[in-house]
């Protein structure tokens, strides 16, 4: 199912990902979007190799994509696209960053397709037929608690507006649990989930082209998904928990105490 979209999505990730691998180390001009919020010309130039893949072969589908915004047209197919998250890291020589590919059909997220170019990991799933890192199965960890797993966070760009809640999450979930880590990579974050190397991850102030691929591979992968409080995951809610289902009650519940 979807081979097309398949075919597709990963050459374009594996060919924006080239020319971010090409860039790696070699920025030279950064533009801020907000305080710590940047964007680079890698950004750009890998966007521009993605949309138009995926114009030239579904010209009516929309596509919602980072630094481009919505190109909205009358279909119930939505390409979402981060052409490079981690970009922060990026500019700083981190070697932590990934191209982001989701495709929503009718208000679902059906494929995903995120791939680290540093590592050459290209991590998939499709609706329905499990999830891959470069063409092997993979599956959550089999964490049973909360206090004997390996968790992953990320701060928002606004966090100093509301530093207090987040410091105050952060300090649960360390004590709650054997470890946090906080990468910077929400896309790798997740299909670290998804392959078993962390068990849990927590963000807030997340967006749709954050998580859109990722949620397809955690799910794939045997993972549950859902908002911070516990509600029903989307791309389009600002918060996220994804983790092995043996630990979701008690990471949403931490993280409401």
């Amino acid at each position: 199912m979807f081979e097309k979209e398949y075919e597709i999505a990963t050459l374009a990730a594996r060919s924006a990902g080239g020319l971010l691998k090409q860039k790696f180390g070699n920025v030279q001009h950064i533009d801020k979007k907000g305080e710590i919020d940047l964007v680079t010309e890698a950004d750009i130039a890998a966007e521009k190799i993605i949309l138009k893949m995926l114009r030239d072969h579904f010209p009516k589908d929309n596509i919602l994509s980072e630094e481009a915004g919505a190109h909205d047209l009358a279909s119930d197919r939505t390409w979402v696209v981060d052409p490079l998250d981690g970009t922060t890291n990026f500019a700083h020589g981190f070697p932590f960053f990934a191209v982001s590919i989701g495709l929503e059909i009718e208000n679902e997220m059906v494929l995903g397709i995120v791939y680290n170019p540093f590592m050459d990991e290209l991590f998939e799933a499709r609706k329905g037929e499990g999830a891959f890192l470069n063409h092997n199965p993979i599956h959550v960890s089999h964490a049973r608690n909360l206090k004997e797993s390996l968790l992953v966070t990320g701060f928002p760009y606004d966090i100093g507006k509301k530093s207090n809640r987040i410091f105050e999450r952060f300090r649960t979930m360390v004590l709650a649990s054997q470890g946090v880590r906080r990468a910077g990579s929400a896309a790798i974050d997740m299909c670290y989930v998804a392959s078993g190397r962390l068990d849990g991850l927590w963000e807030e102030n997340l967006k749709p082209w954050d998580t859109a691929a990722g949620a397809v591979i955690v799910l794939e992968a045997g993972g549950r998904l859902s908002t911070c409080d516990g509600k029903a995951y989307t791309p389009y809610r600002r918060s996220l928990v994804a983790c092995t289902p043996m630990i979701h009650e008690a990471m949403v519940m931490a993280l409401k105490d």
